[in-house]
């Protein structure tokens, strides 16, 4: 049913929004991606104060909301005092600009919020660039569509970060900026290639961490690794890429690379702008999936994580799903994903089945060993080192002819240690 209705909220913030959102079918959760987007706006700093949801065969072309209920959200926007409303979906340069002409107040959608929490989390020099860049193609779009509400800007969203000012700018400083930051990327892009390069010499066995936004992605990473990468109960509270060594039981070594979360509608631009920075998942050796299991929306946010791997051309990994958050879990039941290998139940914040996942991840490296058994003259001490690096040592004994050796080996390094 379409509604518009004000929120009870009275504490005062720099930014009183309204949430608005269109509903073409019922499939479409609306009410759901309108939670999330709260929780996007509270992340970037404003309060919502009201919701306005319209049934319609399709979106308004020119204007989002048909005529009927642009009148109700006019009312509501009085009623509430809200300074600006947010729209659940991207919106052309002509509805921006028909949607502030008739509210006459700040327009916003999801798009730019989302950008807008990028600007403010990224923190090297890569991510800047690429949150630049994302806003830059974004702005490029909708020069024309901004008209009145450029003087609307003012602070608060979506003027945050490397790339706040551009919007006054005309087209072609705009496309020059991007053909730098374009220049720029690519010397990021062959630099992490390098480094990558360096990796599969060494064969350490490579794991990405993936899930849908404050799935608990950064929290399993400092648990497994005792890193320190910053975890909040927030959404993008990460946002730049981080490799830390992992340690298994057996004492193999691999790297574990957590990468930006994903959420429903990422915007076109940021799967662009990050593409090399996801695209890390594609040379990993496995996929580490994290599903926040204490959420009623978790099989949407799954099939939202796979679809952007498959955008991304990522597939044919093995993918270990974890049910985390357990220690938020109500009434414990059993979370299927066909898509994945295995699956655990975990807390990462707790602890909870990490030390099944280290078992499980030693299992899954083993099937890529070959079993060697064999006695190493002396002289050939120094491919023991090599065994214990990339492989496991399961015994050896020092004897009269040599050293002698039970271990798994990969594959990749079964030739350098046999021959």
């Amino acid at each position: 049913m379409s509604f518009c209705r004000q929120d009870n909220m009275t504490q005062e913030q720099a930014e009183r929004v309204i949430l608005a959102g269109v509903s073409v079918s019922d499939a479409d959760d609306t009410l759901a991606s309108l939670s999330e987007l709260g929780e996007l706006v509270k992340t970037a700093g404003a309060e919502t104060v009201g919701q306005c949801v319209q049934n319609r065969e399709e979106i308004h072309a020119v204007t989002y909301f048909g005529k009927g209920k642009l009148q109700e959200l006019k009312e509501l926007i009085w009623e509430t005092d809200a300074t600006g409303i947010v729209c659940d979906d991207e919106l052309s340069p002509v509805q921006l600009r028909n949607l502030t002409d008739e509210l006459d107040v700040k327009v916003m959608d999801r798009t730019l919020i989302i950008l807008d929490i990028f600007a403010g989390r990224a923190q090297t020099a890569e991510g800047k660039i690429q949150v630049e860049l994302a806003q830059l193609s974004y702005a490029q779009a909708r020069l024309t569509g901004y008209g009145r509400s450029m003087s609307r800007l003012g602070g608060g969203i979506g003027t945050r970060g490397p790339g706040e000012k551009k919007l006054e700018v005309d087209r072609r400083t705009i496309k020059h900026r991007i053909a730098v930051l374009n220049r720029e990327l690519e010397a990021v892009k062959r630099h992490r290639e390098v480094t990558r390069q360096q990796r599969e010499r060494n064969q350490i066995p490579v794991a990405a961490v993936v899930g849908y936004t404050n799935a608990g992605k950064s929290t399993l990473l400092n648990r497994l690794t005792g890193s320190e990468v910053l975890s909040e109960d927030k959404l993008f509270a990460t946002l730049d890429p981080t490799t830390r060594i992992l340690e298994l039981p057996n004492k193999q070594q691999m790297l574990l690379t957590d990468t930006v979360g994903f959420t429903r509608k990422l915007p076109h631009h940021l799967i662009e702008a990050f593409r090399s920075t996801l695209e890390e998942a594609k040379y990993a050796d496995m996929i580490i999936h994290v599903v926040d299991a204490a959420n009623t929306q978790a099989d949407q946010q799954m099939y939202t994580v796979y679809r952007t791997l498959e955008e991304l051309g990522i597939s044919g990994k093995p993918i270990i799903t974890l049910f985390n958050k357990q220690d938020l879990v109500k009434e414990r039941v059993v979370l299927k994903d066909l898509k994945a290998r295995e699956t655990l139940q975990i807390s990462a914040k707790d602890g909870e089945g990490l030390e099944k996942l280290r078992e499980l991840l030693v299992k899954l490296l083993k099937e890529n060993n070959i079993f060697i058994e064999r006695v190493f003259p002396y002289e050939d001490a120094g491919k023991l080192q090599i065994i214990r690096k990339y492989g496991q040592l399961v015994q050896e004994s020092y004897e009269e002819k040599g050293i002698s050796v039970k271990a798994f080996v990969p594959k990749e390094w079964y030739k350098k240690v046999s021959g």
